[in-house]
Parts: structure tokens; C-alpha cells; sequence
């Protein structure tokens, strides 16, 4: 656990089991790691990071609305929250928008992740747009060649995203 720490403090890229699919991410706040890992990716979306509660509340805006759904977390779900403090985050985390996807997968290995105390991205291992991995077996040999891999079980498919930046929440996917 301290060794997954120390590497996620370092900016290592770390892949890991959620309880939707295998996650792939770094440090939130070091922005060269999160550039390496877009680069990887070959992304050009907003990625989500795994944070406390505490976090959250601290540095997104959380309404009567979002409250009721941060009771869903753990769990498998990501929220797209209006972010209070930017510099919370490296500006290439969200590609510098004002809101910011939040998750806390309900699984044991997210204590670790937790643990380190960092904003951590949590996006599933793939090229962005091509399918994901739930076994250690699907993940693409790039990533394997530059990742820490954690093993364990995941779920099956990626998770429920809720928009809570407008009036009414909605559903993504």
C-alpha cells in the first residue's frame, strides 16, 4: 500500500480495479502526468478523479440537488459538478472547464487510492472511443508498458455519469 502511495505522489501512472471497470489515472494536480496520460489515451475529453467526500464539498458546489446524490457514493457513478477552486486540480485534468466529473468506486483498492490524499483521475484503460477492460487480460499493451498494474475484479461496465450543473439533473449515460 505505501509503495502505491509513493507512486501515486510521484505522478506514476497507476491501472486499477473499480468496481465498474479497470481505471487508469495519476495525480490530478501534476499536470505534466496528466498530459503523459492524455497523450496515452489519446483523449481530448475532460477526465474524472476520484475524491473524499470531503473533497468534493470543499471544492465543488454542492447544492441541495448534488447532496442528495453524493449518497449514492461509493458506488457506480460519476457526477459532473461546477468546480469552486481551479487550482484544486491541474487545468489539463479538465481541459481548464469550470466542472469537473467526481466519483469514489465502491471497492476496496479506492481506500488506496484515497489514502494518498491527491485528486487521482479515474478514466477506463483504452484509446478514448474504443472498448474497455474488466480483465487484467484486455488491457492494451501500450498501457501496459508504462502503467503500475493492480489486479483484482471489477464489474462489468463502465459507470452511470450524472450532469448536476444545471437546473435539473441529467442523466449522461
Amino acid at each position: 500500500m505505501i509503495e502505491i502511495i509513493k507512486a501515486i505522489r510521484a505522478g506514476k501512472i497507476l491501472i486499477y480495479p473499480t468496481d465498474t471497470v479497470y481505471g487508469i489515472g495519476v495525480d490530478a494536480a501534476n499536470s505534466k502526468a496528466v498530459k503523459k496520460l492524455r497523450r496515452l489515451k489519446k483523449s481530448k475529453k475532460p477526465f474524472s478523479i476520484i475524491v473524499s467526500k470531503g473533497w468534493i464539498r470543499e471544492n465543488c458546489v454542492v447544492d441541495k440537488k448534488a447532496e442528495k446524490y453524493l449518497k449514492l457514493l461509493p458506488g457506480p457513478y460519476t457526477l459532473i459538478l461546477r468546480l469552486k477552486n481551479k487550482r484544486a486540480i491541474s487545468k489539463e485534468t479538465n481541459l481548464g472547464s469550470n466542472k469537473i466529473g467526481v466519483r469514489i468506486p465502491k471497492h476496496p483498492f479506492t481506500k488506496v487510492i484515497l489514502a494518498a490524499r491527491r485528486p487521482f483521475i479515474s478514466t477506463s484503460v483504452n484509446i478514448s472511443g474504443e472498448k474497455f477492460a474488466v480483465s487484467t487480460e484486455e488491457i492494451p499493451q501500450r498501457f501496459k508498458r508504462v502503467a503500475i498494474i493492480v489486479k483484482g475484479r471489477t464489474g462489468k461496465k463502465p459507470s452511470t455519469i450524472y450532469d448536476l450543473t444545471g437546473k435539473t439533473s441529467k442523466r449522461i449515460r
